[in-house]
């Protein structure tokens, strides 16, 4: 995918020169100094990528009501999320299960960030397996209660 990157500035001070980059580019990256970068795109370029996930999310949604579409599913998932090789297989099969819900769910709302903090957890949860002082650490029970945890934020 051909990305243009450039400063905010250069849009805010040559904003019909830096569109014109859209004409090559699917997206400009617009870097900011101080906060997060912003991605620039058309209109119909952002309606066909929202096409595509939903099409690709239905379709894998779909894989999962067969027994071979759920095999295949987990055949190819260490390929596309190689760290899945530490996990154990009852939580591959987990994962596959809540990343296909989660991407049908998403195509739906329209919004990405559950599938990607879902990835992310997954992806924690595969760094402890692989660490096995960090696995024992996290697992062992070491008899001590200190009771229950307080929210975030509440006076202790």
């Amino acid at each position: 995918m051909s990305v243009l990157e450039t400063n905010l500035s250069e849009l805010l001070n040559k904003p019909k020169l830096t569109l014109a980059g859209l004409r090559g580019a699917r997206r400009i990256l617009l870097r900011r100094r101080d906060d997060e970068d912003l991605v620039l795109t058309t209109a119909a370029r952002a309606e066909q990528d929202q096409e595509v996930m939903g099409a690709t999310s239905r379709m894998f949604v779909e894989m999962m009501r067969t027994p071979e579409g759920r095999t295949l599913v987990l055949e190819v998932l260490p390929g596309a999320f190689p760290w899945v090789c530490y996990l154990p297989a009852h939580d591959v099969r987990e994962f596959s299960v809540e990343l296909v819900e989660a991407l049908g769910a998403a195509a739906e709302l329209d919004n990405t960030a559950a599938v990607a903090q879902l990835i992310t957890e997954w992806r924690h949860t595969a760094e402890v397996h692989a660490d096995p002082e960090l696995y024992a650490a996290l697992t062992t029970d070491h008899g001590e209660d200190y009771g229950p945890v307080p929210e975030p934020g509440a006076a202790a």
